[in-house]
């Protein structure tokens, strides 16, 4: 079925890119109903509302034949509006006696994947290229704020930098201490806090911190661990103020979100309302779009280089 590689399927060139790039965890397909990505050797079908998922299904069995890769598992993962309706994604197909866990690779680092552990399953595909910008250009200190598994603090301390990763989920700082050992990474010399972020920031300030890289991805909602609510439309700004403060001369801040109402103009309006109220100046630029996200597609971000 030759027009597997058009109509929002990866085309053959760019599975053989990512293999070059020792990376094996990319979007396959996309609409607008649904999209898979293949995470090593399992493929995960996010769906929504009027997705057919048998056929979603029965599509990609037969485009891994055409891609010509491997497959051991699929899932499938509803897209709910509501995070009270999220769970983790369900077996469709696969060994049920193999381990929910497993491992990929992006650009030759090795990240955890846990299909049993919620909605997400451990590494945001959509942050490759700010990865990637983080591992050419890297920082010698990097605070990742809402960090996560840590896949950022994973890829600065590869490049030999020091980091400081938040996240109230403990388990989340867990996993990405997990993430270090994968990669042979002593994590000594960086700090690990399950904690809120806009609590932590404030305390680093006072003690006269300093960092050259900040990695701002807060979710669009969330409560602290004092039930303080963050809603991205109306608290990003604070959190950049407080990031500035943090943020060594020539440092620089990713600003990131899921938020489809916060598209990159409104993302250089927080960011020039910011810096005009802490006496900053900064350049800004983009990333290279990623091959495999089709334009709107995944989270919406900016780079702030500071002077």
């Amino acid at each position: 079925m030759s027009d597997f590689f058009a109509n929002g399927w990866l085309d053959r060139v760019q599975i053989g890119l990512f293999n070059q790039q020792k990376t094996d965890a990319y979007r396959v397909y996309t609409d607008r109903n649904a999209w898979i990505e293949r995470l090593g050797n399992d493929y995960l079908i996010s769906h929504k509302d009027g997705a057919d998922l048998a056929q979603l299904q029965a599509d990609l069995v037969e485009w891994i034949s055409f891609a010509g890769s491997d497959l051991q598992r699929i899932y499938g993962r509803y897209l709910a509006r509501q995070n009270e309706e999220r769970k983790a994604p369900d077996l469709l197909q696969g060994d049920l006696a193999l381990p929910a866990e497993s491992v990929v690779r992006e650009s030759g680092l090795l990240f955890g994947i846990d299909f049993s552990a919620g909605y997400s399953v451990g590494l945001f595909l959509d942050q490759r290229a700010n990865r990637a910008h983080l591992r050419d250009s890297p920082p010698a200190r990097t605070l990742n704020t809402f960090s996560y598994t840590c896949s950022f603090s994973v890829v600065a301390a590869a490049a030999g930098g020091k980091t400081v990763s938040i996240d109230l989920s403990a388990k989340s700082i867990s996993r990405g201490k997990a993430n270090f050992t994968l990669n042979s990474l002593s994590t000594e010399g960086h700090r690990f806090l399950a904690d809120d972020a806009l609590e932590v920031l404030p305390r680093l300030s006072r003690k006269k911190e300093l960092f050259d890289c900040i990695i701002l991805d807060p979710p669009t909602f969330s409560r602290g661990a004092k039930g303080r609510k963050f809603q991205v439309e109306q608290n990003l700004g604070d959190l950049l103020h407080l990031a500035l403060d943090l943020a060594a001369p020539r440092a620089k801040i990713l600003l990131s979100t899921n938020c489809h109402r916060l598209d990159q103009e409104a993302l250089l309006q927080i960011s020039r309302h910011e810096l005009r109220v802490a006496q900053r100046r900064a350049e800004f630029f983009f990333t290279d779009p990623l091959p495999d996200f089709p334009p709107g597609e995944g989270a919406t971000t900016l780079w702030l280089l500071l002077d």
